[in-house]
């Protein structure tokens, strides 16, 4: 990303205005240590964050058209993660899935950012993906130690 549209070592100032909102899993959460009696919340906000995820994922698609492909096959993964981990919620009903207008309206929110700030915007997005998904392979990882499941 920052070899390809040079923004990093410019845009610090643009990277600490992150007002994105974008989904993250936090000590509050259950951190992994007391993990056991927070688990089915921390799994609730994974699977939550993953299908929010989505909806900046389609953004990138189709704003960054050069790697369409990697990322297609990357919000296919996220949302299968999404499903598989839902699967394993107790109440899976509690998994908060982001309805088709607050999709929209997000959608619309990320397409009317500047040609300059697009950039940016990809590159907050993609880091914070990486900081979640860092998370949730920790959580997955000590959850199939802990209990018998296969994911």
């Amino acid at each position: 990303m920052c070899e390809k549209f040079t923004v990093c070592q410019n845009s610090m100032e643009m990277l600490l205005r992150n007002n994105l909102n974008l989904p993250k899993v936090t000590e509050e959460d259950g951190d992994f240590l007391t993990f056991l009696s927070f688990q089915d919340k921390c799994l609730r906000k994974i699977s939550s964050g993953l299908y929010t995820f989505q909806t900046y994922l389609k953004y990138i698609q189709e704003t960054f058209t050069s790697e369409n492909q990697n990322v297609e096959s990357l919000s296919y993964s996220t949302e299968h993660l999404a499903r598989t981990i839902r699967q394993m919620v107790i109440n899976p009903e509690e998994v908060i899935i982001p309805d088709a207008a607050t999709q929209e309206s997000l959608h619309t929110k990320l397409k009317s950012t500047k040609a300059w700030t697009e950039k940016i915007t990809i590159h907050l997005i993609l880091r914070d993906f990486t900081s979640f998904m860092e998370k949730t392979v920790r959580a997955v990882r000590y959850l199939k130690n802990t209990r018998s499941f296969s994911v």
